[in-house]
């Protein structure tokens, strides 16, 4: 966007990287992330540990009530510790460089949009050589890999 920033949360499983549900914000408020984790949390279901950043919004009381409430165990990382968050800080930079640096945003509701599309992309056609090129939903779902066409 010409002026201004859009935060972005995203729930993310570390095994498989996909993105579980994700949410954009103009504040560093904790309710977006709050929507975030509950979206997450009612798809996907609640797991032993929860990763985060020592962000105000992850050391909020209302967010640390909604995994409290499900005795989900929560792991910060260190501070400044960027290694801690790696497959986060990995993903970030996956989406500036692909996606939003490539787009002139006019308005919220079109990043939105960009990047839900590029999200939707990343988890569905995005191979990764972590995964073994699989993309996120076929190592999520546990898909086989598509078979090469005979020549």
């Amino acid at each position: 966007m010409a002026r201004g920033f859009i935060y972005l949360a995203a729930v993310v499983d570390w095994f498989t990287r996909r993105v579980l549900a994700w949410r954009v914000s103009i504040t560093l408020e904790a309710d977006f992330c709050i929507e975030a984790l509950e979206e997450a949390l009612a798809l996907h279901g609640a797991p032993e540990i929860f990763n985060t950043d020592q962000g105000s919004q992850f050391t909020s009381t209302d967010f640390i009530k909604v995994l409290a409430a499900r005795e989900i165990r929560i792991s910060m990382d260190g501070k400044g510790a960027w290694r801690d968050n790696v497959f986060v800080e990995r993903l970030w930079r996956t989406i500036k460089y692909e996606e939003v640096y490539l787009r002139a945003y006019a308005s919220v509701s079109e990043a939105r949009a960009g990047i839900g599309r590029y999200l939707g992309f990343y988890n569905s056609r995005r191979p990764h050589s972590s995964l073994d090129g699989k993309t996120p939903d076929q190592a999520y779902f546990n898909q086989p890999m598509p078979e090469a066409a005979a020549a």
